[in-house]
C-alpha cells in the first residue's frame, strides 16, 4: 500500500510502497477513505516538540485524522467487524488504566498518539492500524461521510472537549477565539452551536470571513488594532467586559498571552495550539493579574473516544456541518506542499486527503 513517510524534517514527505498492516489481537484495521491535514502534522513535520521529549522520529507515517471502513479485526473484537464505518480518535487509549476507566482516555497513562510514534503509524496511507479497537474505534453515523468525518477527527473533537468538557462553555456566555485556523473555526461553530456570543481573532481577513460565516458574531484583526489598543483591549469591549471563556488556537506567545489577557474575572483560558521553535513550550504569563482576577488555564488535547456520542448528538441537535469546514480535498502526493502552506498560514478551513492511490 501507499503511504507518505516523514523522511526529514522540512523535507517532502516520501511516498512509498509498505507492507499493509495486520490487526493485533485487539486491534482492527481500516482502509482509509480520509484523512485531514492538520496543524499538527506540520510541526511534527517540522521535528518540533523536542524539548517536551515528543518530537516525531523520522520513518514515521504521518496522519492522524482518518475515517474508513473496517476490513480486518483481531479475535479478541466483539464491537466491529469487516464493513463498519468508522472514525478514528488520534488519542488512542488503552481502555484500561484509570483514566480511560474515567471516560479520560485522551491523557491514558499507556496511550498511543496516532501518526506521531513509531508503534502508531498514521493514516497518510491507505490502511492504518487501530490497537484496542473495541476501546478506540468510533462508529460513524449514516448522516456523516468520511470527508466530513475527517474534518472532525482531530479538530473539530478537540475544539469540542476544550469548549465543552474542559471550560464548561454554557448558552449565553461569551467566546474568543483566537487564531481561525482549522481548530479555531471547528471553536467558532461549536461554540455559536452551543449558544456562545463569539469573537473571532486573526490578522487575515478570509479567515475571519470564514469565521463569521460559520457563526462568529465579532472579528477583530490585530494588524488593524491601533497602538494604543491592544486585542484584549479590543475583545474586552466586544464581550461587555472579556469573554467567559478564551482559545487559544494558534501556540505562539502573543496568541497565548492576549487569549488570557481577554478573560473577564474568573474567566477562563483554554489552550489548545502548540507552540513552535520560538516558544520551545514556554510561554510567560501575566500570573499576578490571573491570581488577582482568578483566571483559570486549563490545557486541552483530543478528545476521549467516549464523548463522541455527545459530540453527534450536538451535531444532529443543531444542524451544524463539519464538511463546511472542508476547504479542499487533495491526493496524497499533495500532502507535502499543503504542510508547508500550513507553515506560511495559508490555508483556509481544512484539508482532507481523499486519493491515496496513484
Amino acid at each position: 500500500m501507499r503511504a507518505a513517510i516523514l523522511h526529514e524534517y522540512g523535507e517532502p514527505l516520501a511516498i512509498r510502497d509498505v507492507a499493509p498492516p495486520e490487526p493485533g489481537s485487539d486491534g482492527a484495521v481500516i482502509r482509509v477513505e480520509a484523512c485531514g491535514v492538520c496543524r499538527s502534522d506540520w510541526h511534527a513535520w517540522m521535528g518540533h516538540g523536542e524539548w517536551a521529549d515528543d518530537r516525531v522520529p523520522k520513518g514515521q507515517v504521518l496522519g492522524h485524522e482518518p475515517a474508513g471502513e473496517v476490513v480486518a479485526v483481531g479475535r479478541s473484537v466483539d464491537r466491529f467487524e469487516p464493513g463498519d464505518r468508522v472514525v478514528v480518535p488520534f488519542s488512542l487509549g488503552d481502555g484500561t488504566c484509570p483514566y480511560c476507566r474515567r471516560g479520560a482516555g485522551n491523557v491514558c497513562a499507556d496511550g498511543r498518539a496516532l501518526g506521531f510514534e513509531p508503534d502508531a503509524p498514521g493514516a497518510f496511507a491507505e490502511q492504518v492500524a487501530v490497537p484496542n479497537a473495541d476501546y478506540n474505534l468510533v462508529e460513524r453515523p449514516a448522516w456523516l461521510d468520511a470527508t466530513a468525518a475527517a474534518a472532525l477527527g482531530c479538530r473539530y473533537m478537540t475544539a469540542y472537549h476544550a469548549l465543552a468538557e474542559r471550560a464548561g462553555l454554557s448558552g449565553g456566555e461569551s467566546l474568543a477565539v483566537h487564531g481561525c485556523g482549522g481548530v479555531g473555526l471547528s471553536a467558532i461553530q461549536l461554540g455559536d452551536a452551543l449558544g456562545a456570543r463569539v469573537v473571532a481573532i486573526d490578522v487575515d481577513d478570509d479567515a475571519l470571513s470564514l469565521a463569521t460565516d460559520l457563526g462568529a458574531d465579532g472579528a477583530v484583526n490585530p494588524s488593524e488594532v491601533p497602538d494604543d489598543e491592544s486585542v484584549p483591549e479590543r475583545v474586552r469591549d466586544l464581550t461587555s467586559g472579556g469573554a467567559d471563556v478564551s482559545v487559544d488556537a494558534l501556540g505562539i506567545a502573543e496568541t497565548c498571552r492576549n487569549s488570557v489577557r481577554s478573560v473577564r474575572a474568573r474567566g477562563t483560558h483554554v489552550q489548545v495550539g502548540l507552540t513552535t521553535e520560538a516558544e520551545r513550550g514556554e510561554v510567560s504569563l501575566p500570573t499576578d493579574w490571573m491570581t488577582r482576577w482568578e483566571v483559570s488555564f486549563l490545557g486541552s488535547r483530543g478528545m476521549p473516544p467516549t464523548s463522541y456520542d455527545d459530540l453527534f448528538a450536538l451535531i444532529e441537535a443543531t444542524d451544524v456541518d463539519p464538511g463546511a469546514l472542508v476547504s479542499d480535498e487533495i491526493g496524497l502526493t499533495s500532502v507535502s506542499d499543503r504542510l508547508a502552506a500550513l507553515g506560511e498560514y495559508d490555508v483556509h478551513g481544512v484539508e482532507v486527503v481523499t486519493e491515496f492511490e496513484e
